[in-house]
């Protein structure tokens, strides 16, 4: 038959230009894309011989993969819909999506971003990253003549009928040599070629076959229903996607049917990733589209706060071909994402009600992580509210904050709380001497995180919190400083606010039973365990004045009213108001500007008891 010879869409020459010259390190997708490619000519063949009975495939539809290492050719065959004359030139010959000019900008600044090959539903041009030459030869099912198809990637294409051609399509690649340094691996190697299709295209439905052998597993375990699948094979899939040889916590498999079709199968695992709170710390869901393996570490379908996640989400309405930019505004993705979160937290919520010690072990190794979630605008604060738990001063359990709620005394509307490096440092803070002397109970937050999120969300179940450094005592209006005490401490107070030039104010309190000081912060200021954290970020702030608050009934402060009455000029008074500074200070975790004063002041003050 006469051979003729056309050109490619002008599109197609600069893609083509930039698959023969590509410097991708993904060069190995060209596989993806052609058995992807033959995937979808089977499940149209399997249709369309639903619909016409004349057009009904053999039993055995498969991909088969036929290498010849003395010629280097390896070829992708499938008996499925096939093509004719003018599908390819359609199809192949030409770019027909919109938005080429974008793709190609995209291909030429990411280097290293395989899931734009082939995003505008061209990924048959990834083929000449490895190829020489590639030869397709098709015959669409229920036509007569096939057609030859042969191009080496330059301005141009041959295209012939054929009589004797096959139904279905064969590509067969004429390969480069190989060149590691480039990338280019030697795709005519049969170990290479199973690892290829054991990471892109295991769960591919039909067989891929290489002569006897079946290199994929088609065990899309997400699409099974979970009656059907033992433990142990959700097991075996976990540490596959993971390699993490300790058994998953929890195994949530999910399925969306309607308008908008998705198979999900995601797993807790039993202990947090040594980059849990790392930057770069990798997401852990990967994305399929119709049992095909498009990427992994996919942010976008589930939130940040949940990024310990494993597992699958297999989508049936998405491009095979879809970037990160495109996921990021998909509404279906979006969609997705919501759904997730939701099921998440729910099932968390169900181990806090019917399996304690596995929420026990989740909380401790992810409750940090998950607590991140309530510093966005999401949905989901009640829910993470829900089943947050915290360590308090009701017992050495910690307890939820519907507990704690349950438990507050009448006429308590608020739920106090103290921030601070570890429970040992705060659970005798004595910010709370008056609140623990009364029974009221006080969260003991420890991590970094607490200091940020309680300026997020201000209340819960209508029950505002209140920390318990910041701002007046508050616990009765009965415990409100004495006229008597405020009279006579005016003098001392005035005093002390002159002297000590690292407080905003000096005042008296009654938030104190057996502590001399403490330092609090205004109702809208930094507490010093927020300002590590924003340092800790990298970001600096002037050093923030706090409020040096007193208990005037403790013999340390009504001494040294005592001997300021008396003495006002003495200069050993002024140390002793930096030592009852310091001992604030130190009471609360903090650091001391200059430890070896203060140690000499106090070493001083004690050699004169002796």
């Amino acid at each position: 038959m006469t051979t003729e010879t056309l050109e490619f869409q002008a599109e197609a020459r600069q893609l083509l230009q930039l698959m023969v010259h590509s410097i991708y390190s993904h060069k190995e997708v060209f596989l993806r894309e052609l058995i992807s490619n033959a995937s979808d000519a089977l499940d149209k063949r399997r249709l369309a011989g639903l619909k016409d009975e004349s057009l009904k495939a053999a039993d055995d539809l498969h991909i088969a993969i036929e290498v010849d290492k003395e010629a280097r050719t390896l070829t992708v065959r499938d008996n499925g819909i096939g093509m004719s004359r003018e599908d390819v030139v359609g199809l192949i010959g030409t770019i027909a999506r919109s938005g080429t000019a974008e793709m190609l900008r995209r291909l030429k600044e990411n280097k290293e971003s395989a899931e734009l090959i082939g995003q505008f539903g061209v990924g048959f041009y990834s083929v000449f990253m490895v190829a020489e030459k590639v030869t397709l030869l098709t015959r669409k099912a229920g036509e007569d003549e096939g057609v030859r198809w042969e191009s080496d990637g330059g301005g141009t294409y041959t295209i012939e009928t054929v009589e004797d051609a096959p139904e279905g399509t064969a590509v067969t690649v004429h390969l480069r040599p190989a060149d590691e340094e480039d990338a280019l691996h030697d795709y005519t190697d049969d170990q290479k070629i199973r690892e290829v299709v054991k990471r892109y295209s295991d769960f591919i439905s039909f067989p891929i076959r290489m002569g006897e052998e079946t290199l994929n597993s088609m065990k899309a375990l997400w699409a099974r229903p979970r009656s059907d699948v033992k433990d142990e094979e959700y097991r075996e899939f976990y540490r596959h996607i993971t390699h993490d040889w300790a058994d998953p916590l929890e195994i949530i498999p999910m399925r969306a049917e309607g308008t908008f079709e998705y198979e999900a199968l995601l797993f807790i695992p039993s202990r947090a990733p040594r980059d849990l709170f790392q930057r770069d710390a990798r997401h852990g869901v990967q994305l399929y589209v119709k049992r095909v393996f498009i990427m992994d570490d996919s942010r976008e379908l589930l939130p940040d706060h949940l990024r310990f996640v494993k597992g699958v989400v297999d989508a049936a309405d998405l491009s095979l071909n879809v970037s990160r930019e495109i996921l990021q505004q998909d509404r279906h993705i979006q969609l997705i994402r919501r759904r997730l979160a939701k099921k998440v937290l729910s099932t968390i919520k169900d181990l806090m009600t019917n399996d304690a010690e596995k929420y026990r072990t989740f909380w401790r190794e992810f409750g940090a992580a998950v607590k991140e979630g309530l510093l966005d605008g999401s949905e989901n604060h009640k829910a993470i509210l829900d089943i947050a738990s915290f360590a308090s001063t009701a017992g050495d359990e910690p307890t939820t904050l519907a507990d704690y709620v349950s438990r507050m005394k009448d006429g308590q509307n608020k739920i106090y709380y103290v921030t601070g490096e570890s429970r040992a440092q705060i659970e005798n803070s004595p910010h709370i001497e008056a609140l623990k002397a009364k029974d009221y109970e006080v969260l003991l937050l420890t991590d970094p995180v607490d200091d940020i999120w309680v300026d997020t969300v201000h209340e819960y179940d209508g029950k505002e919190f209140q920390s318990v450094t910041r701002g007046e005592s508050d616990v009765s209006a009965e415990e409100e400083v004495s006229e008597e005490d405020t009279e006579a401490y005016k003098a001392v107070l005035g005093w002390l606010n002159d002297t000590l030039d690292d407080v905003k104010d000096v005042r008296l309190t009654t938030r104190l039973t057996s502590s001399p000081a403490c330092l609090v912060s205004d109702n809208d200021g930094m507490t010093p365990a927020l300002e590590k954290v924003y340092k800790a970020m990298g970001q600096g702030f002037p050093p923030v004045k706090r409020i040096l608050e007193l208990n005037p009934q403790h013999p340390l402060v009504s001494g040294l009213r005592s001997a300021y009455e008396k003495r006002a000029d003495d200069p050993d008074l002024t140390d002793m108001a930096e030592l009852l500074y310091g001992t604030a200070l130190l009471a609360e975790g903090g650091d001391l500007a200059d430890p070896a004063r203060f140690a000499t002041l106090l070493a001083d003050r004690l050699s004169r008891t002796i």
